[in-house]
């Protein structure tokens, strides 16, 4: 949570309390529904919710913009963002149900009303986005097949609309594809962490 707090100290009362409350309900849930390994629940705040949270040093959504979240698992990163962007609207999408059962159990329990959740797969989401945001849930040409048809042609942020994706390691070849159209930031930019080393932010406008 320090890391949190030094990385984005413009955080009110009540985000820092919602951002506090998900060490306990990930750690209690994930006793029960293993959404993020057992390994790994002792890092939940660096590498998964502040990992979430590079999406909002990359780009400030304006209120009234629309976010899906595809592949979201337990909850990320659209659990995180939404506390981030109240006046945002998030869908997050899975295809595993215990998994949103998971990320929808805490969504309510931080008292998120900015947050719709289903299980779904993206190619049976037919809404319009200004932006997909999605972290390892899939190659990005994968990605872009099937959720091109969800971003709006309607603009009303700063960056054109298209989809933001959090991955890592050598990703030359999978972008190869795309060319110069596509935009990539190391995390480390942001965070000093060795954990954000090999972590980069792929942007591509649609």
């Amino acid at each position: 949570m320090l890391q949190i707090q030094h990385y984005f100290p413009q955080l009110t009362e009540t985000q820092l309390q919602q951002l506090r409350a998900l060490g306990t309900l990930y750690t209690e849930w994930n006793a029960k529904i293993n959404v993020i390994s057992r390994k790994d629940i002792g890092n939940l705040y660096e590498h998964h919710v502040l990992h979430s949270l590079s999406i909002a040093r990359f780009i400030h959504f304006r209120p009234g913009t629309e976010v899906l979240d595809v592949g979201t698992g337990g909850g990320f990163p659209g659990v995180p963002l939404a506390i981030m962007f109240p006046e945002v609207r998030f869908k997050l999408i899975d295809s595993i149900g215990k998994k949103i059962k998971v990320a929808a159990a805490v969504a309510e329990s931080v008292g998120l009303k900015n947050v719709q959740l289903e299980q779904l797969r993206a190619e049976d989401e037919h809404g319009r986005y200004d932006f997909v945001v999605s972290r390892a849930a899939m190659s990005m040409s994968d990605l872009v097949k099937l959720v091109r048809k969800n971003i709006s042609k309607h603009q009303q942020n700063a960056m054109p609309n298209g989809i933001i994706c959090l991955k890592g390691g050598d990703l030359q070849a999978e972008l190869k594809p795309f060319g110069r159209s596509v935009e990539l930031t190391g995390l480390s930019t942001w965070f000093s962490e060795e954990f954000f080393q090999t972590k980069q932010l792929i942007y591509l406008p649609v």
